[in-house]
């Protein structure tokens, strides 16, 4: 459930230098909010180019970079959460009309960049993608670029750029099979199939799918509940856990406990760890500060 309006912060947009903008009738087409009150630490980023169903273009992707760069070192973010301000559609994927005006160069370069931003997206705090419709082509590499996802039943999916003349550029090829193994991944890329949330689901390619409510936003709805999850645990904690994780299985086993030794040994010195434990010794919830 959403908390009481007066505990959402209003939505900032952050402006993409050297860019002439043809989205959102003039404004920013990527915004972020910073929740205040219980769900503080919980940051979305906003999609909102109605215009191209946020079709990754050369302004969104600046802005996107952009604004991932700015919330990068701010700590106050324990989680953030990618939604769309476009009703029926998380990112409609490559902004194809834009595309059509490159030079092959630009084209590479572009594309270049978009891994780019894919990179970005694996941010040090955990990330969410909340798909409450259309995830296509490089609009499901920027979820498979988040740490989990959320679906709504009725949303649609899928790496479709071979049925286009094209191969995932984004990430997909590398992203897809270590969610889903290397023999699912290649029937889904191969054939340019289109799945739904439930269809996702039962594969594992989302954590989560919901039915689709009136106002339709069921899966921010319960992307807005899974941060709530994790918002109260340690943030140190969960930082580290996600690097052992993401590291740790790009490589053979006794190299990742190395990595997770690692990462602990780090966390050992926090005052977090410590709270943990008084807070276990004297029966009572912890409060965690990220220190």
């Amino acid at each position: 459930m959403l908390r009481v309006l007066c505990l959402l912060r209003p939505w900032r947009p952050l402006r993409a230098r050297g860019c002439a903008s043809d989205g959102a009738a003039g404004g920013s087409e990527i915004q972020v909010r910073a929740l205040a009150g219980p769900d503080q630490g919980i940051t979305e980023i906003l999609m909102n180019r109605p215009s191209a169903r946020n079709a990754l273009g050369n302004v969104f992707v600046s802005e996107l970079l952009e604004t991932l760069a700015q919330l990068r070192e701010d700590r106050q973010v324990r989680v953030l959460l990618f939604r769309s301000g476009v009703k029926g559609v998380f990112c409609a994927g490559a902004d194809l009309k834009e595309r059509e005006q490159m030079s092959e160069a630009e084209v590479g370069v572009f594309v270049q960049r978009l891994r780019g931003l894919m990179n970005d997206i694996a941010f040090p705090a955990p990330t969410i993608a909340a798909m409450d419709g259309f995830a296509l082509g490089g609009g499901l590499e920027l979820a498979l670029a988040c740490d989990l996802r959320v679906a709504a039943s009725s949303a649609v999916m899928g790496l479709i750029e071979t049925t286009r003349g094209l191969l995932p550029g984004a990430g997909g090829t590398q992203r897809l099979p270590r969610c889903l193994g290397v023999a699912l991944a290649k029937e889904l890329i191969f054939t340019g199939r289109r799945l739904s949330g439930t269809e996702a689901h039962v594969l594992g390619l989302v954590n989560h799918a919901v039915a689709q409510n009136e106002e339709g936003d069921a899966a921010y709805q319960r992307a807005r509940a899974l941060a709530q999850e994790i918002l109260p645990q340690a943030p140190i904690a969960v930082r580290l856990g996600k690097v052992a994780i993401d590291r740790g299985t790009e490589v053979d086993i006794a190299s990742g406990m190395a990595i997770e030794g690692m990462c602990y040994a780090q966390n050992i010195p926090t005052r977090d760890r410590l709270e943990g434990m008084a807070a276990f010794r004297e029966k009572r919830t912890p409060k965690f500060v990220g220190k």
